[in-house]
């Protein structure tokens, strides 16, 4: 293989190489704020805590729609005040206001934002794109809790108020359309209650 040859065949593992760190970059931040909290990105749990504190915080709810998607969409309740490591239940409507079949995904984030490696969700219909029929309203359980060691972390002794807060956008391919929540309305998600957590003596 001549010069030229080699640089052409370099350059093309180049390209790839591009190409492929540009697919991959969007998992990997998200998996970096997953595991960091960074940006006020929460966690994910498969159950609650095993131990609760005895330390009261106010979680508030704040909803938003995008401008291009005709839903109606807000919590139930606009705040709840629970003790580190209690495991609760909220819940969140939902309302496709117009005469079309719609696929929304909610974005999420928590503020302060240096609580995001804190505040765990082990159910939430924010984890899979959610499908409305027309005119159609649904309501959407969320299961949270705050981790305990929320309690020991010096950064966190300021905070006696966290805002959860969802923003839904229109999903952008079909496959999402497809895939999504396909409840009849009006009826209430089907999501399985976490286990409860395991009373320490600091909860006593």
């Amino acid at each position: 293989m001549n010069k030229n040859g080699k640089t052409i065949g370099l350059l093309s593992v180049v390209v790839v190489a591009m190409v492929g760190l540009s697919f991959a970059a969007v998992p990997l931040y998200r998996m970096f704020c997953e595991a960091t909290g960074f940006n006020g990105t929460t966690q994910r749990a498969d159950a609650g805590a095993t131990h609760t504190v005895n330390r009261i915080v106010e979680v508030r709810f704040n909803s938003n729609v995008s401008p291009e998607l005709p839903w109606k969409f807000g919590p139930e309740e606009r705040s709840v005040k629970v003790k580190l490591g209690e495991t609760r239940l909220t819940s969140f409507f939902a309302q496709n206001l117009s005469g079309e079949d719609i696929t929304g995904v909610a974005r999420y984030n928590v503020t302060p934002e240096k609580v995001g490696k804190y505040f765990v969700k082990t159910q939430c219909f924010c984890f899979d794109d959610q499908r409305l029929e027309a005119r159609q309203r649904v309501d959407m359980p969320v299961y949270f809790f705050v981790d305990p060691d929320f309690a020991s972390d010096p950064d966190m002794a300021d905070v006696n108020v966290i805002t959860l807060s969802y923003t839904f956008f229109r999903a952008r391919t079909s496959q999402a359309a497809s895939d999504g929540f396909r409840a009849r309305a009006p009826q209430t998600a089907q999501i399985a209650a976490p286990a409860a957590p395991v009373a320490s003596s600091a909860s006593r």
